[in-house]
């Protein structure tokens, strides 16, 4: 019965007409990010980071979070028209996408792409909201020690789901941890690692790393390439699967919900891997049966990870909103906007703030609800879109992102910040290192140190107090549990596979 009642206040909450238009904003711009190559809902999150400080926290964190789902509906559009990936979760679309595409199916294939991801989303927002409460009542069941290892187990999981090599990976999640702990200490008062820098002696902004590393860096890789669009598909035909389409697409998206709707919320997952891993999966069910082949046009190929992108995207959402833990660089920046509020992210925020609880999570079924209006009648304008170079949007968006980075603190360091870490950036690119550990590790940095440093005090400086509280040592044990089975051969292998891009 609290559940109904929860749901009744959300979408009181949601139905507002300043909600429904700033989720309606978060969707449509989340759709435009995902259809224009290079961009995507990371970089664009942090360069909308600064305007939200001046929004109601609420409507602030359903147009971010629309940005977020929204862009998986989108990048599907530019994957099976062009062969491009509007961001990095529809890479897979393009195998089977845009081979449907010169097929004459692109409709076909636009029309599965949306509706699979209608039916992912609304059964996501299903588990949010189921799984919220009974999450929340086992988060007050946690003290410092059990926070501590949940956040080990959050990094461990950065690392073993990051792409590429883990070695690299565990590097960043280092540096990031670093990065972190630059400033005062929260206890001592002691500044650490400024260098003397005044400006740094507060920490590192998290709007001027995160803008640095996604926004700027995204610019300066894009006109790195050059002009990668050649042509865009003129004759879309119906974007109605016929009921035959329907039927043979209808197993493949209810496997991709389910996977994505899982793999989302463990640390590290979230979108990208939901739909690596289902691809995987629809490939291995289909073995040499398929017809046609995967990567020339099946149909599932595009059902299932679709479906599972979007899963994944939206129950990513339940470890940041009932344990405030981030299991991917885009919860990250969420935490960091409800931070920007002065709101501490974790199992607190349901019975201090009930209404941005459960608004949030009701406005994902509206928001879903939105982008099918928007995906599938529109979808003429958003292949128009395409037709704009990249080289006269960039000189837009890098200026929005300095007056953005700027206008927080009114400081030009942060914006020299943003620069150092654009530049990192390309170099971390280059390096193949993903920057998305990066991100994690600074932001849960603190609030590990923090939380160890409680536990120590607590337990008067013993270190067996993380292994003697049960619900701690469990954590534990998985995170040392994950280790060891990613540096199996046999897995190890599978995994640079399931990552492999090209």
């Amino acid at each position: 019965m609290d559940l109904f009642n929860h749901l009744a206040l959300g979408f009181s909450t949601a139905f507002s007409l300043a909600n429904l238009l700033y989720c309606f904003i978060g969707v449509t711009l989340g759709t435009l990010i995902g259809v224009l190559p290079g961009l995507g809902p990371v970089p664009t999150l942090a360069m909308l980071l600064p305007i939200t400080y001046s929004l109601d926290p609420t409507s602030a964190l359903i147009m971010l979070a629309g940005i977020y789902y929204g862009s998986q509906y989108g990048g599907s559009t530019t994957a099976i028209l062009v062969n491009l990936p509007g961001e990095s979760a529809s890479v897979v679309t393009c195998l089977d996408g845009h081979q449907m595409a010169l097929n004459g199916k692109a409709g076909t294939a636009l029309g599965l792409s949306a509706i699979g991801s209608f039916i992912a989303g609304c059964f996501a927002t299903v588990l949010v909201a189921a799984f919220a409460e009974p999450l929340i009542a086992l988060a007050f069941q946690f003290g410092p020690a059990e926070y501590f290892s949940l956040m080990v187990l959050g990094l461990v999981g950065a690392v073993v789901l990051a792409n590429g090599s883990i070695l690299k990976a565990f590097a960043m999640i280092i540096l990031g941890l670093l990065l972190g702990i630059i400033g005062a200490d929260v206890n001592s008062g002691t500044f650490r690692f400024d260098f003397d820098i005044p400006e740094l002696q507060d920490g590192i902004d998290f709007v001027a790393i995160s803008m640095g590393l996604f926004g700027f860096t995204e610019i300066i890789v894009n006109l790195s390439k050059g002009e990668a669009r050649n042509s865009v598909m003129e004759k879309v035909g119906s974007i109605w699967p016929s009921g035959k389409d329907l039927k043979l697409a209808m197993p493949s998206i209810t496997r991709g919900t389910l996977l994505g709707s899982f793999l989302g919320i463990l640390p590290g997952g979230g979108a990208l891997l939901a739909s690596f891993a289902s691809y995987t999966l629809e490939k291995k069910l289909a073995g040499s049966k398929a017809s046609p082949p995967f990567g020339k046009g099946n149909i599932n190929g595009v059902a299932g990870p679709e479906s599972a992108n979007n899963a994944g995207a939206q129950t990513s959402f339940i470890p940041m909103l009932t344990l405030g833990i981030p299991c991917n660089a885009t919860m990250a920046l969420m935490i960091g906007a409800l931070m920007i509020h002065n709101i501490t992210p974790g199992p607190q925020v349901m019975s201090s703030d009930p209404s941005l609880f459960w608004g949030l999570i009701t406005s994902m079924w509206i928001g879903n609800l939105m982008l099918v209006i928007l995906n599938l009648p529109l979808i003429g304008i958003w292949v128009q879109l395409l037709r704009i170079p990249y080289s006269w949007l960039f000189p837009a968006i890098l200026t929005f992102c300095c007056i953005g980075v700027y206008s927080i603190n009114n400081n030009p360091f942060d914006v020299y910040i943003t620069i150092i870490c654009g530049a990192l950036g390309y170099l971390f690119y280059k390096l193949r290192c993903e920057p998305a550990p990066l991100i994690l590790g600074f932001i849960l940095g603190p609030m590990m140190e923090e939380n160890l440093r409680r536990a120590t005090l607590l337990s008067r400086g013993d270190p067996t107090t993380f292994l003697t509280r049960p619900i701690s040592l469990v954590l534990l044990m998985m995170a040392v549990f994950l280790l060891l089975i990613v540096l199996l051969p046999s897995i190890k292998k599978t995994r640079e596979v399931a990552f492999q891009e090209d």
